[in-house]
């Protein structure tokens, strides 16, 4: 997975990041217009600055907030070439101090996210503030040249993208995917492994880790090598769907997290919400939640879930809205641990939102950019949205046919530029490979581009 827009030097990628875009990707209309996000609560309650709940969990001494910040959904601009996004350099300054100033102190980023660009806006961001109260990750994020000269020059440009000498965490970025035989081939046959240990030994890594997601056996085996190794941390996919429901290539994460815990090895959490599909849920899950807790927002609960075993050193999110900053600070600020009570209204919970056919995609935006200029994360994350709303009508016979067809069809085109929706694909697949939820995804775009037609036709 190679950076892209490369053609753009430093003095290009300043000026294009500082643009200020109050419009950015700001409203994700979804389905309908008006519809109300369910991620908010009580957007007017305060949002406090020095009730942020720390971990010091496992070997780690480190006091890290347990709302942690994943970099990987930063606010963008349209590239003035057209080709994809770049990053908002202002709203991103605005949302890490916000962040810090509210108690965040974990950062996590990687070479590969927002197209290659994440690194250096946050380092950007990060360095207008003292370095020693804050702790940052990032990964060798080596998926399509395993060679050691390739990942040796993807770690030293962290440093200079980052712009710091030294990084408190450092993962082997998504191992899982390809067995045994790829781990070994990114890690271990180049002597990668080798060489990270000796950068710890030496202080430039602070604690050493891996990411997950896929074959359970690689999970397995490089857990093993915790006796020789002496892995700090794990990442792991941790929500109150996957704990027991994982999907596709997914792993129960009710069987990660007790793995690590048999280990006494602190947990970093990511995709708390799945994407965002834990936040916008069919309505009767809205109402579900509300009932239980009515000032709480619907995404907390996710939250909740996330943080409350006690081995979780942090749970990420890559907020790139500011009432979804707000909202999470709030829940966090302290966090309020769920009962027995509540992990069971949880499961039930769970074993309800199973029954909707939903895409799985997490948003995570790893089979972007497309060659040929599809936005794929907005299309499947527009599709989900509307089964959750009651949208997808079955056929013209459906109750409410006719407004489920204009709000699939408004919506999309406010979703989707025309030239970046599901009709463009030719199904060259090089996306999904790179899909850590095992999504065909071609097969998928096929599919919502015949539903689109058939509502644009009225023959469905």
């Amino acid at each position: 997975m190679e950076k892209q827009n490369n053609h753009i030097d430093r003095r290009g990628f300043l000026k294009i990041v500082g643009i200020s875009a109050a419009t950015t990707t700001a409203a994700l209309y979804g389905c309908g217009s008006g519809t109300k996000s369910s991620q908010g609560r009580n957007a007017s309650s305060p949002v406090p600055t020095d009730q942020m709940t720390y971990r010091s969990v496992g070997g780690i001494k480190d006091k890290v907030s347990l709302l942690g910040y994943g970099c990987m959904r930063w606010p963008t601009v349209p590239s003035p070439e057209g080709k994809g996004d770049l990053i908002n350099q202002e709203a991103v300054n605005e949302l890490v101090d916000y962040a810090i100033a509210h108690g965040v102190n974990y950062f996590d980023t990687s070479p590969v996210y927002v197209q290659g660009w994440s690194e250096k806006a946050t380092g950007i961001a990060l360095k207008r503030h003292p370095r020693e109260k804050l702790y940052i990750a990032t990964k060798l994020s080596n998926f399509s040249n395993f060679s050691r000269e390739n990942s040796l020059a993807m770690y030293h440009q962290s440093f200079k993208d980052m712009q710091v000498e030294y990084f408190d965490y450092y993962l082997l970025h998504a191992i899982g995917g390809g067995g045994m035989k790829v781990f070994n081939e990114r890690y271990i046959d180049n002597g990668m492994l080798d060489f990270l240990l000796k950068e710890r030994e030496a202080g430039r890594i602070r604690h050493l880790g891996w990411s997950f997601h896929g074959d359970v056996e690689v999970f397995d085996q490089v857990l093993a090598m915790h006796d020789t190794v002496k892995w700090d941390f794990v990442q792991i996919q941790l929500n109150y769907v996957d704990w027991r429901h994982a999907t596709g290539n997914n792993v129960n994460a009710e069987y990660l997290y007790g793995e690590l815990a048999k280990r006494n090895i602190a947990a970093v959490i990511m995709e708390p919400l799945l994407g965002g599909r834990l936040s916008n849920v069919p309505e009767h899950i809205v109402g579900r939640l509300k009932q239980r807790r009515p000032e709480d927002s619907v995404a907390s609960w996710a939250f909740r879930f996330a943080g409350s075993p006690e081995l979780v050193l942090t749970v990420l999110s890559g907020m790139t809205y500011m009432e979804h900053l707000q909202d999470n600070i709030r829940t966090y600020s302290p966090l309020v641990p769920l009962t027995d009570d509540d992990k069971e209204y949880l499961e039930e919970t769970a074993q309800l939102m199973m029954q909707y056919p939903t895409i799985p995609c997490n948003d995570c935006k790893y089979c972007m950019p497309c060659p040929y200029g599809i936005d794929i994360p907005a299309i499947l994350v527009h599709y989900n949205k509307c089964v959750n709303e009651g949208n997808i009508p079955q056929s013209q016979t459906s109750e409410n046919y006719k407004e489920a067809r204009r709000a699939f069809l408004v919506g999309y085109d406010r979703s989707v530029p025309k030239l970046r929706q599901a009709s463009h694909c030719i199904g060259c697949n090089q996306c999904t490979p790179h899909c850590p939820q095992s999504i065909h995804i071609p097969e998928e775009l096929h599919r919502i581009d015949r539903f689109v037609e058939q509502l644009k036709q009225g023959t469905l």
